[in-house]
Order: structure tokens, then C-alpha cells, then sequence
């Protein structure tokens, strides 16, 4: 066989092991992406049972929920993704935080590794980070790490508005990303519960109230990281994809390429041999 055969037999042998990697990175994401959203509906009944302590606390409580200020410092939370292969999926999270990012009153914490890479290579600073989830597991712990960093700067700094951008999983070819607020926190959006008599308490109905917004901000973190995660898993499985096509035409054209080569070596070794025999005669 030539050398010309042996390295397109070769680089065949190298792009079909590729195609193997790539086939079993889509099938760990595509999984990761299905369990994500498996534990969606788990962490929305927790939402709930949390809202209704929020509504039957209100009803307790004396007064209005405190007010916050109409302005003052800015909190931009970004979740980015944690591994490659995600295609855009950070820079379109870096923009849309980057066009939040009005003021020098504006901080950025931000989640996912990648999305490190990318602010670093725009030099654009952020006041915390942390490595995102790896697996859906992480979910809850990575959650009360963001809730603990958030309200270290709530208490003194005068942070009137906090929200969380993340990709949301779809149909889309590309992610679709969207923006929560969690502060100034909407008391309006809970069902106040009219009681006869008043709710057992073992703490201040205001303590009580702050405990529970806390606990209601965590859970929604909790819920914008496992959608960000199923996201990020569903552009790998999309990249994956492409790559895969991508495998398969080279492949087809080193196939090609080697019935051709092939073909031309017979064509020579036959017009070599009748060349010799006419020689002989």
C-alpha cells in the first residue's frame, strides 16, 4: 500500500474515533439535560409551598413589607456554563448582563467558568464568581453559595435591584435568554391567606418574613441554575450535533479520496504491466 493510501487510511481511522467521542458527549449531555429538567417540577413545589408560608405571613404581619429605594446599587447575577462545547452559549450571557451594567454602581457576580474566560478576555470585571454545576446534584449547594454572597452585599451597600440572566432550554437552534428580578421582591404576586385565627409563631412576623423571602430568593436560584443547566447541556448536544456532521463529510470525502487514490494506483500498475509486455514482445 502507498503512503498516500496508509494516510488517508489513517486520518479515516482518526475521524471515526472522533465521530465515537463526539456521539458519547452528545448521549452524557442530552442525559444531563433530560435529568435537569426532570427535577424542575420539585424545585416549582417548593416555590410554591414557601410562597404560601410568604402569603399566610403577610396576613400576620403588621403593616406593608418594607419598601426599598427607587435607586441605588445594582447586583447582575450571570450563570455561563462550566464546561466547552456550548457554541455562543456564554458570550450571549456576557452581552445581555453587559447592556445591565449601566453604572459603576453595578456589580456582577458571575457563575460558570467559560463565562470567566470570556469577561477576562473582554476585561470586564465581576465582584464574585463561582465554578457552575457540574452535575444537577450541584444545583442546591451552588444556590446557597450565590444566596450567602448575596445578601453579604445587600446589607450595607445599598443594593435596591438584583437580577439573574441565564439560558432557558427550547427547540431554538440558538438558546434563548431571559432576565429575573429578585429585588425589589414582589409581595403582590402571593395569594394572602385570610385565617379566623392567627398562625402559630415562634418568631416576629417581620424575622419571619425576611426568613422566608430568603428562603423564596434561594429557591428561585435554585430554579434559574437548573434551567441554565439544562440549557447548557442542550447547546452541547446542538454543537455535538454539528460536529457530527461535520465528521461524517470528512469522512465521505476521505472515502472518496481513497477509491481515488486507489484507483489511480491500479490504473498505473496496469498500464506498468502492459508496458512491460509490450516491451517484451
Amino acid at each position: 500500500m502507498s503512503g498516500k493510501l496508509t494516510e488517508i487510511e489513517s486520518r479515516s481511522a482518526t475521524a471515526r474515533q472522533l465521530d465515537a467521542v463526539i456521539g458519547a458527549m452528545r448521549g452524557i449531555a442530552a442525559a444531563r439535560s433530560r435529568e435537569a429538567q426532570r427535577r424542575l417540577p420539585g424545585i416549582r413545589s417548593s416555590a410554591s409551598t414557601v410562597g404560601a408560608a410568604i402569603g399566610a405571613a403577610l396576613s400576620h404581619a403588621s403593616g406593608e413589607p418594607t419598601r426599598v429605594l427607587e435607586h441605588g446599587a445594582q447586583i447582575v447575577i450571570a450563570l455561563c456554563a462550566e464546561q466547552g462545547f456550548v457554541s455562543s452559549f456564554n458570550e450571549q450571557i456576557i452581552d445581555h448582563a453587559l447592556s445591565r451594567l449601566t453604572s459603576a454602581q453595578c456589580e456582577l457576580l458571575l457563575v460558570g467558568t467559560r463565562g470567566e474566560i470570556v469577561a477576562n478576555e473582554r476585561q470586564l470585571p465581576f465582584a464574585w464568581s463561582s465554578p457552575a454545576a457540574s452535575h444537577a446534584d450541584d444545583v442546591a449547594a451552588l444556590a446557597s453559595r450565590i444566596t450567602d454572597a448575596l445578601y453579604a452585599r445587600l446589607g450595607n451597600r445599598g443594593v435596591t435591584h438584583v437580577s439573574v440572566i441565564h439560558a432557558v432550554p427550547g427547540i431554538a437552534a440558538h438558546c434563548e435568554i431571559v432576565e429575573h428580578n429578585l429585588i425589589p421582591f414582589d409581595f403582590s404576586r402571593f395569594s394572602v391567606a385570610r385565617r379566623t385565627e392567627p398562625p402559630l409563631l415562634t418568631l416576629p412576623a417581620g424575622h419571619l418574613l425576611a426568613g422566608l423571602v430568603e428562603a423564596y430568593v434561594y429557591v428561585e436560584l435554585c430554579e434559574a441554575l437548573m434551567l441554565s443547566f439544562a440549557a447548557e447541556n442542550e447547546a452541547r448536544v446542538r454543537a455535538m450535533l454539528a460536529a457530527r456532521a461535520n465528521v461524517k463529510e470528512t469522512l465521505a470525502e476521505l472515502t472518496q479520496r481513497y477509491r481515488q487514490v486507489r484507483q489511480d494506483e491500479i490504473t498505473a500498475d496496469i498500464v506498468e504491466l502492459a508496458a512491460g509486455a509490450g516491451a517484451g514482445v
